[in-house]
């Protein structure tokens, strides 16, 4: 609460104090003349400034207190002004809560936002932190290894395990490109650009204060003056000290408006940065989906290895040849492939049966082939894609040149 006889107090008590300094005795040490000379003159120049500062806080305050009584006039901003004021603060708000509400989708942990937090604060790197994915891969493959990895248990907890240390890589991929392509330059704005359009505005603020002020002097000067009581000289002197309370008010909100127009640009950054964090969410989800297809064709896999064998050490056979799956070996080498790994697999070799119709596509997303039976792409490329009886609806043969392989069609936009 706004308390002025404090103020009046604290004024009084830096003039006692000052008084103070000038009694000290020297003790016949003229020596320290010189030194009691200079500190008489920086309490003096500190005292002056302190009690200069608080006239001015105080003729503030009460100018404030008045309009907010409804007992003082008020200059209105310009209405252009007003409306990027309201502009600036709505996108602070916003930023703020898009920002926090984005930290806790990342990072759900409190416990490690703080921790980032202070890292980041402390301008120091924060360790590699190992994600819950990953952590629970390890633990299936120690686990598998423990309890034996040549078991049907064991060599899906291998599977999975591998599975889930992929996904976690992704994960925190993900987690990396979104926080310096999103989170940054979100924290950049409001660390940087709205601090300084707060303090701009509270200069403008003071700058106003000042101004009203200067009028509610020159009113009375003038009302002084009418009846006699006040030379025209102090009229003068109130007319001049509210030409220089306008121009200071104008210079200010002339800073103040440059700056709350740079909010346009700000929101064309920010629609940069959306864009690249929704990209980052979908190549990271992509590759989920990609990975889980993968999991779950192992998984057929070994519950068809285990279904087709009475005996209680069958483990999951291996991965289907690559060269099989990329059309590269004949009908009956592919069939002797299959047989000489697991039997039940001779099923799938009609997928070696005529191709259908090919297609024209467009690559959408950069992908990394995970073995020779897959093809990697380059975003925007163009490729020739078809497919084969009985194949993953999910996946397509893709081609490029002399290259073939698999590709899955979440990366793909197929071309008419």
């Amino acid at each position: 609460m706004f308390r002025p006889d404090r103020i009046q107090r604290c004024v009084s008590s830096a003039a006692t104090s000052s008084q103070l300094v000038r009694r000290i005795p020297l003790q016949g040490n003229t020596a320290a003349l010189p030194a009691c000379s200079a500190l008489h003159g920086i309490m003096d120049f500190n005292v002056k400034k302190l009690a200069s500062d608080a006239g001015v806080f105080f003729t503030r305050a009460v100018q404030f207190t008045e309009e907010k009584l409804g007992q003082a006039e008020k200059t209105e901003l310009d209405p252009h002004l007003e409306n990027l004021i309201t502009r600036a603060d709505s996108t602070k708000n916003w930023t703020e809560k898009i920002l926090k509400q984005t930290e806790v989708l990342l990072q759900p942990n409190p416990s490690a936002r703080i921790e980032e937090f202070i890292y980041d604060k402390l301008d120091k790197k924060l360790p590699s932190r190992t994600t819950n994915a990953e952590l629970l891969g390890q633990y299936m493959l120690e686990a598998a290894s423990d309890l034996g990895a040549g078991t049907p248990y064991g060599s899906t907890l291998i599977i999975v395990g591998e599975y889930q240390k992929r996904l976690g890589g992704a994960e925190r991929e993900f987690l990396q490109t979104s926080a310096s392509t999103f989170l940054t330059p979100l924290r950049n704005f409001l660390e940087g650009d709205c601090r300084t359009i707060s303090k701009e505005r509270r200069l403008l603020e003071n700058r106003r204060l000042d101004l009203d002020i200067c009028k509610a002097r020159l009113k009375k000067a003038k009302q002084a003056e009418a009846k006699a009581a006040l030379l025209s000289e102090e009229v003068d002197k109130a007319e001049h000290e509210l030409r220089v309370a306008q121009t200071e008010f104008d210079r200010q909100a002339e800073v103040t408006r440059l700056l709350l127009e740079g909010i346009s640009s700000t929101h064309l950054n920010h629609l940069r940065c959306l864009q690249d964090f929704a990209e980052a969410q979908a190549t990271y989800y992509a590759q989920c989906h990609h990975y889980m297809q993968d999991l779950q064709r192992e998984l057929s896999r070994c519950a068809n290895a285990v279904g087709g064998s009475n005996s209680t050490t069958a483990v999951c056979p291996k991965p289907v040849s690559s060269a099989f799956l990329s059309g590269q070996t004949s009908s009956g080498e592919a069939v002797s492939s299959l047989s000489s790994q697991n039997p039940s697999a001779l099923a799938i070799q009609q997928t070696q049966l005529p191709v259908t119709g090919t297609r024209k596509a467009k690559v959408l997303y950069d992908y990394d082939a995970h073995d020779s039976s897959e093809l990697s792409l380059l975003a925007d490329e163009l490729i020739t894609v078809y497919t084969v009886p009985g194949m993953d609806p999910d996946w397509l043969i893709g081609e490029r040149g002399n290259e073939k392989g698999k590709v899955p069609v979440t990366y793909l936009e197929l071309l008419s």
